[in-house]
């Protein structure tokens, strides 16, 4: 049995998408980032901490994920407010950014771990479009501002990368990690 440790629906639909029978046992983990730590280390490290915090018994895999918006070396994670969310896309706008999302898989005492990245550019935006998106509520709950499964969408002019990634959980790289897993193929410590 496959454990998702997300409350994400976007995730959820992406697992169902895919074939992939789960449970759902959302765990809360502080996303704050470690002083000095770059992107890679925090989307894998929050994803191994919340592979370990979901309730699972021995025989259950647990899939703990996280993603991040990346611009310049700054990770932007879910806006705090309005304020915060205006913020974020006045960055993206006429920009490229990067999508880290990491991926934790564990079953019992093993784990696999990895991440995946994925290039987005932004059209440049003017007020009135980042305003009318930040009235629509969309923003408010993503990573980096945007959903580019959603009214966002209009906004990409192109990626380079993995899609589902950007909408939250690559699911290429899920499925490669169950299948390392499943041949006791432990990822190795730094």
């Amino acid at each position: 049995m496959l454990v998702l440790a997300s409350r994400s629906p976007r995730r959820s639909e992406l697992l169902r998408s895919a074939g992939l029978e789960f449970e759902v046992r959302p765990v809360n983990v502080d996303e704050t980032p470690f002083p000095d730590e770059n992107p890679e280390e925090h989307v894998k490290r929050l994803a191994q901490q919340k592979a370990t915090a979901a309730t699972a018994s021995a025989d259950e895999t647990v899939l703990g994920a996280d993603t991040i918006v990346v611009m310049n070396g700054e990770i932007f994670g879910k806006p705090v407010n309005a304020a915060d969310a205006e913020r974020m896309l006045r960055l993206l706008s006429g920009r490229k950014h990067e999508v880290l999302t990491g991926v934790c898989l564990k079953l019992g005492e093993h784990v696999v771990t990895d991440w995946a990245t994925t290039l987005v550019w932004f059209q440049q935006l003017s007020d009135v479009e980042i305003g009318e998106y930040i009235n629509s509520g969309e923003p408010l709950d993503k990573a980096g501002a945007y959903a580019i499964q959603g009214l966002a969408s209009k906004f990409i002019e192109r990626i380079d990368g993995s899609y589902s990634n950007v909408v939250g959980l690559p699911v290429s790289l899920v499925y490669t990690c169950l299948k390392r897993l499943a041949r006791g193929e432990d990822s190795p410590e730094k």
